[in-house]
């Protein structure tokens, strides 16, 4: 039996878990694995996951965390024999800036929606008619008709009114997507709220069996690594160079050809070289699969009507004596639209205290704090220069922290097309978009398919593995 030659396009995390998949994973190659080949285009394998020098410390540029309870990543890290190296978050909680000042958000939230009234009581920033409709919610809930899927937007609008909505529950359901809930849909990003919804009654009371009467969960919530979340990438790469995988970075595929009558299906092309493959894995932002496949495929062509948002994060060191945060919790949430004292709104989303959030940033004589900033329909950070969107930030920390001195160093990184956005009918899109694929000897992967977190993209990069490893053995037999 001869060895397949498999193609990943892309090397970010989807990617390269793909390629692990494809070379035994946990157990590694043997004499049948297929020859495995993964072309990038940037100068470095990761996407979105990097880390830098700052103030002393390794830090991310990307995501500094993921979720602990959700196997994929935690899997991969032990797979790698690098599980010593995790790192639990070391603190809990949030607040949220309402009505010009600071509020401590309630536990037992689930994504930002409360699971009851009395959790929003000793939130002051609300008002009366909020809190009402909270408690309106358990007692006369609204009546909805929830078909086969909603915008969270129109469940959490209609079942919980429009200020618990926009300046409570969006800061944080929306931030994660970098989207808008009018836009996002519930089946795709937040399906425990579809099914909610559709149970008919309170919403709040439908959403508590997803954790109150579950299993009670054990271990951290969220981990990092010691070395920064960006370094997990950069070991994967090395490890798959160990079996043997070809990685092509600063390498842009230009074409995917398919070749019936040669030896190979397919023919992987860039500007110098042509790559013969039995199997491709195109593990891009969507559009470039659209722009790759779409003429083979109408349900492949779809895939650039996915649109993507773009995001900025600008962290800061500052002396401890020149900054004071909130008294306890990891960070900030700030509602969009909240009225600015300069031009417009504020820019900033959130801010993350990244060493009380993780250990390992931790050091006596200064305070890390990230801010994040960009929406899909907020993109001023585009219009200005790393200067003048650190001043205005960091204008805005002086407002949202009771003290930020005009003593700090600074460094920006720029995403503008990080976070893909799921919007009503994503589901069908991407199921059509992957059978399509998987009729030509294709898989698909990446955060445009199967959520856009850490172990989702893992899932997404190892099951696109398995199935390119089925089709490669189907032609070697």
């Amino acid at each position: 039996m001869s060895r397949a030659s498999v193609v990943i396009v892309g090397g970010g995390i989807a990617g390269l878990s793909a390629a692990w998949e494809l070379t035994g994973a946990k157990d590694g190659p043997d004499e049948y694995s297929p020859r495995v080949e993964i072309i990038e285009a940037d100068t470095r394998v990761g996407g979105v996951l990097r880390t830098t020098q700052f103030a002393g410390r390794t830090i991310d540029l990307g995501a500094d965390g993921f979720l602990a309870r959700r196997p994929e990543a935690v899997e991969l890290i032990g797979e790698l024999g690098r599980s010593n190296e995790l790192e639990a978050i070391d603190a809990s909680g949030a607040s949220i800036w309402l009505r010009g000042a600071l509020h401590e958000l309630p536990t037992g939230l689930v994504l930002g929606i409360p699971t009851s009234s009395g959790q929003l009581a000793g939130v002051k920033g609300l008002s009366l008619r909020a809190r009402l409709a909270a408690a309106r919610d358990q007692r006369v809930p609204v009546h909805m008709n929830v078909g086969d899927d909603a915008t969270i937007g129109d469940i959490v609008r209609t079942k919980l009114g429009r200020e618990l909505a926009y300046q409570f529950i969006e800061p944080m359901v929306g931030g994660i997507q970098a989207g808008r809930i009018d836009q996002l849909s519930a089946k795709s990003v937040f399906p425990a709220l579809l099914v909610a919804a559709q149970k008919g009654g309170s919403l709040m009371k439908a959403l508590r069996p997803a954790t109150a009467s579950a299993p009670e969960a054990t271990g951290p919530l969220f981990n990092s690594l010691i070395d920064g979340v960006g370094s997990l990438p950069l070991e994967l790469a090395e490890q798959l160079r160990g079996r043997g995988v070809v990685l092509r970075t600063g390498v842009a595929v230009t074409a995917l050809r398919r070749t019936p009558s040669g030896n190979y299906p397919w023919e992987v092309d860039t500007a110098t070289t042509t790559t013969p493959a039995d199997v491709v894995v195109v593990a891009t932002p969507a559009p470039t699969v659209a722009r790759l496949l779409g003429s083979l495929d109408p349900a492949l062509e779809r895939l650039s009507a996915i649109p993507s948002a773009g995001a900025a994060i600008i962290t800061f060191s500052a002396p401890r004596h020149a900054i004071t945060l909130s008294a306890a919790g990891t960070g900030v949430l700030v509602p969009l639209g909240t009225p600015w004292t300069g031009e417009g709104s504020m820019m900033v989303t959130a801010l993350t205290f990244l060493d009380r959030k993780w250990a390992h940033l931790r050091l006596d004589d200064d305070v890390l704090v990230r801010a994040h900033v960009g929406r899909i329909d907020d993109e001023r950070w585009t219009r200005m220069s790393d200067d003048e969107l650190t001043e205005r930030v960091a204008s805005e920390m002086r407002v949202l922290l009771p003290r930020f001195e005009n003593t700090y160093s600074s460094v920006v990184q720029r995403w503008p097309a990080g976070l893909p956005q799921y919007y009503l009918g994503h589901d069908v899109m991407v199921t059509n978009a992957k059978a399509a694929a998987a009729t030509i000897r294709v898989a698909l992967c990446g955060n445009a398919y199967d959520g856009v977190g850490i172990p989702a993209s893992i899932g997404s990069g190892r099951r696109a593995g398995r199935e390119a490893l089925d089709m490669a053995r189907d032609v070697a037999l």
